[in-house]
């Protein structure tokens, strides 16, 4: 039996250590042994999480004996981490134990050390400031999860089950996994990754000086649009407006553009029945083979994939 210490930080989110409690404390091996031996862990005899206050069963001197340790998210994933608890993660981390992260989690990992130099994921919503907070990890916005042996890191709170099964399939194989895939209802392997989850190209507070070109692109990207046209709409030349798109989004008028005709046809895959060269026409792709193609590459799926995730069948 493996022991799995979670971690139960001030102002940790509930959903997030509940995943890894229930489902690895639910594995059963084919002789009806338990596979892991799961307990909470802090520094504190009690958090706060949300509307609830959480008591540890055990002290963080717990992690020096644990075969996996997780980390899971705080509502500010930005608040300090206490010495201690960074102290025994990094200690942890050079005995070769196994640690993971369950969404923001990952914060925490970044600010111990711990993910210097390695492919990580977090949650979509705080992906570029997991990049920008910590430039030395390599940090993928659109994966449900990453795997570096030792050390694994997961989007959102859904995406920490398909981690936890991951480690499962690993330590004991597909059988045992596929039993408690059933136990929490989820499937053992899912389609697709994160970016089918995420809402692109909505003007935030740092496309302010893009407001007005960036609402007309909404208001008009199913037309045929051209670059000089979204120049004119601007108010700019052709040279100008591609440099403040670059500066303000990254990505080139047409790139933000094709962003967010996908997003419309995200809502419409989700909200109608229409048929899947319909959408395309409706927001704007030349042809519907030039969607498809596009909305696999963007969102990771085919876009009926999308469809039969997000509004399955009545």
């Amino acid at each position: 039996m493996q022991l799995v210490a979670v971690l139960a930080l001030e102002d940790v989110i509930a959903a997030d250590l509940a995943t890894p409690v229930e489902l690895f404390g639910r594995v059963r091996l084919p002789d009806g042994r338990a596979g892991y031996r799961v307990v909470v862990a802090g520094s504190e005899s009690s958090v706060g999480a949300g509307p609830l206050r959480i008591m540890p069963g055990a002290g963080v001197d717990i992690l020096e004996r644990a075969d996996l340790i997780v980390v899971p998210g705080r509502n500010d994933p930005t608040a300090p981490t206490s010495p201690e608890v960074l102290t025994a993660l990094r200690a942890a981390a050079d005995r070769g134990t196994r640690l993971m992260s369950i969404c923001v989690g990952a914060f925490s990992l970044a600010e111990a050390g711990l993910l210097d130099g390695m492919l990580a994921t977090t949650h979509w919503l705080a992906t570029d400031r997991l990049a920008r907070e910590y430039p030395s990890v390599r940090v993928d916005p659109d994966v449900l999860y990453t795997d570096n042996g030792s050390i694994l890191t997961s989007a959102g709170a859904s995406a920490g089950i398909d981690m936890c099964l991951h480690v499962v399939e690993n330590d004991y194989g597909v059988a045992v996994a596929a039993d408690a895939a059933r136990i929490a209802v989820a499937p053992l392997h899912r389609t697709g990754g994160q970016a089918q989850y995420i809402l692109r190209n909505r003007p935030t507070q740092h496309t302010a000086n893009l407001e007005r070109v960036l609402a007309w692109i909404e208001e008009n990207a199913h037309r045929r649009l051209t670059l000089t046209d979204i120049g004119a709409a601007a108010g700019m030349s052709v040279r100008t407006v591609a440099r403040r798109f670059t500066e303000e989004t990254g990505q080139s008028p047409i790139q933000w553009l094709t962003g967010v005709r996908i997003r419309h046809a995200q809502e419409l895959l989700e909200t109608t029945d229409y048929t899947v060269d319909r959408i395309a026409d409706k927001v704007g792709f030349p042809t519907a083979s030039n969607f498809r193609t596009l909305f696999a590459q963007t969102v990771g799926v085919p876009p009926g994939a999308y469809r039969r995730t997000f509004r399955p069948a009545s």
